[in-house]
């Protein structure tokens, strides 16, 4: 049963805080600076919002130690303020939670062995051969392709479909709608005529991934393409067949990963980057949104590409400007080989 309510005590122990102010207070939701009430717990990380922390009518506030006499309430005391707001929400995420067991409605292939401990929703489909570890839930609609494996405790939300043989590491959740070990986009051409090579290499999934809502895997070619341990992918990711992404490396939405391209560790990648096939990316290799990405990039650091937005008028100015950039370069290099002449006579 989950419950309603904590006192301070308890969530400091629990983060590791330290506590000013009353631990018995009890603790019955979480909400913003502005507008956190009484029984309500806040946080404060982002410096853009100190200014809402003097009238804050939260019962205690997660913050910063050099910030401890700022606050009008109870508060804890945490170098990473966010971290701790990110491991209390869990506590009050409202989520239900699935019963154990089989569904009647869903269709598991004899041969699978279904723990106690895990829970298969409505209408789900199980192929043959499939390892579900303990804990696992699969929600409503997910189909589930021959000889996969789940590790233990990870999560599949509505109408996931893993294709076969995919193997998951232990804690991974994948939102609604992602597509696993899907074909990836191999084609030979014959006079015009595209011929369809096909996948056989696998999906691997490393523990505590992430994948959001209509990202998609492709499956490798010939290799695996291979997802690190904590890589956290957000909403409608492309990641193309024979792709590995390293550690703990994040994307957020729209990203584009082309084929049998490598990605190191602890990368991040803004929205609506694009990666071209069969290059590297070095470890901590962090890229702004809307960056393009078409050769190796072997140094850890943050690279963009593209240029803001404008004005239409000053952006037509700067395109004419564009095409005229090589033809500029030319005759700045005849002008420097000229002077360059002039002096040696």
């Amino acid at each position: 049963m989950r419950q309603d309510s904590f006192t301070l005590g308890e969530i400091a122990g629990a983060l590791g805080a330290e506590l000013k102010g009353d631990p018995s207070a009890t603790i019955t939701g979480m909400a913003t600076l502005q507008a956190a009430g009484p029984g309500q717990i806040s946080f404060l990380a982002n410096p853009s919002y100190v200014r809402y922390l003097r009238e804050t009518r939260a019962s205690a506030v997660i913050l910063a130690p050099k910030l401890a006499d700022s606050a009008p309430t109870n508060v804890l005391l945490l170098d990473n303020p966010y971290l701790g707001y990110a491991r209390l929400s869990h506590w009050f995420d409202p989520a239900p939670v699935p019963a154990s067991g089989v569904h009647p409605s869903a269709v598991v292939d004899p041969s699978v062995n279904v723990p106690a401990s895990a829970s298969i929703g409505p209408l789900v489909v199980v192929e043959e051969g499939v390892i579900i570890g303990e804990g696992v839930r699969i929600a409503a609609g997910c189909v589930i392709g021959a000889r996969c494996q789940i590790g233990a405790e990870s999560r599949l939300n509505a109408r996931v479909t893993l294709a076969h043989d995919v193997v998951m590491g232990q804690r991974c959740n994948i939102l609604s709608g992602a597509v696993i070990g899907s074909e990836g986009f191999g084609f030979a051409s014959e006079q015009g005529v595209w011929h369809r090579i096909a996948q056989i290499g696998r999906v691997v999934l490393g523990d505590d991934v992430e994948v959001g809502a209509n990202t998609t895997i492709d499956r490798g070619a010939l290799d695996d393409t291979v997802i690190g341990n904590g890589v956290k992918l957000d909403n409608l990711i492309q990641i193309a067949h024979n792709v590995s992404i390293g550690d703990h490396t994040a994307m957020a939405a729209f990203v584009g990963i082309a084929g049998s391209t490598r990605v190191g560790r602890n990368c991040v990648f803004g929205g609506a980057s694009g990666l071209a096939g069969h290059i590297s990316v070095a470890d901590g290799v962090h890229l702004t949104g809307m960056t393009m990405v078409t050769s190796d990039i072997r140094e850890a650091g943050v690279y963009s590409s593209g240029t803001p937005a404008d004005t239409n008028r000053l952006w037509r100015k700067n395109a004419v400007r564009y095409r005229q950039l090589d033809a500029m370069a030319r005759r700045l290099k005849e002008l420097e080989n000229k002077i360059e002449g002039q002096g040696q006579s």
